[in-house]
């Protein structure tokens, strides 16, 4: 099943995002001496490869007569393993981490990051080969499965995305998600920043170790507290979170996990978290 060049899906990916991400990529590795093979194929390709299966949740190595999208390699996009390998072998060299921190960095030098509050939450899906950061889902008859937890601005920008299984309970995670949250620069010469003023989480977040933790780090908690408050006073700025979480889930390649390598499914997470960032990023004419 051939594709029409004229029809290719081409530019998953802006000309900004890509003019960020092509000096992180480490130049190739030496081709063995005396051999010769077919030429590497071009990075940007590979990325809408990577990008298309994201997308569409089409597996690395389908075939094409038995899905309803085309494979990667019928696109110009290489094959699927080429995808896979080179998303591996960025993932291991931390492109996926600096690209995500200079798509933020772009932003907040715009002026389009807004610190004043942030908002956290997480969402659960099964994970139906199993494999590293999975875990019984509670809410899911104890199927295997693994949880996203979102860091986002008070606009919905996710600022970082950590992922666990789904028996970890939300609070565990909260300092996880804000201690390795990178330094994100600003407007001017202010030094970089990396903790929101204010935090607004759930009732899954009410404990004394939440509250200590935020209250050492300086960021006033808005977090609902069990037995006394409604989570609905603080909907309306938590429904941010819940709006990112739906974009991340739109990349079917998340919303049901088959990748079973815990490295994978971690860029996958990172790289898509990155796209929802590029979308604010102003482009150029």
């Amino acid at each position: 099943m051939a594709i029409d060049a004229s029809t290719r899906p081409r530019q998953l990916i802006g000309d900004e995002l890509w003019e960020l991400l092509e000096p992180l990529i480490p130049p190739p590795p030496p081709a063995p001496r005396g051999r010769t093979g077919r030429p590497r194929h071009d990075d940007r390709a590979v990325l809408e490869g990577i990008v298309f299966v994201l997308s569409t949740g089409i597996g690395w190595a389908k075939s094409p007569a038995r899905g309803r999208y085309p494979h990667p390699a019928e696109l110009g996009y290489g094959s699927g393993w080429t995808c896979w390998r080179r998303l591996r072998q960025w993932q291991q060299a931390g492109v996926w981490d600096e690209l995500h921190g200079a798509v933020l960095d772009r932003l907040g030098q715009q002026g389009l990051l807004d610190w004043s509050r942030a908002c956290i939450d997480s969402v659960s899906v099964r994970a139906k080969k199993g494999g590293a950061l999975t875990g019984p889902n509670p809410t899911d008859r104890g199927k295997l499965g693994t949880k996203y937890h979102l860091l986002v601005t008070a606009d919905g920008l996710p600022l970082n995305v950590v992922l666990s299984g789904a028996n970890r309970h939300d609070s565990m995670l909260l300092a996880p998600l804000l201690d390795t949250q990178r330094a994100v620069k600003g407007v001017g010469r202010g030094r970089p920043r990396r903790r929101p003023a204010k935090l607004h989480a759930d009732k899954g977040y009410d404990n004394r170790r939440c509250r200590t933790y935020l209250r050492r780090r300086g960021i006033t908690a808005r977090i609902a507290r069990i037995g006394i408050e409604s989570s609905q006073r603080l909907g309306r700025y938590r429904w941010v979170v819940e709006r990112t979480i739906g974009w991340l889930l739109s990349y079917k390649r998340l919303a049901l996990r088959y990748d079973s390598s815990g490295r994978t499914i971690t860029a996958l997470a990172r790289l898509a978290v990155t796209l929802i960032c590029a979308r604010r990023l102003p482009t150029t004419n």
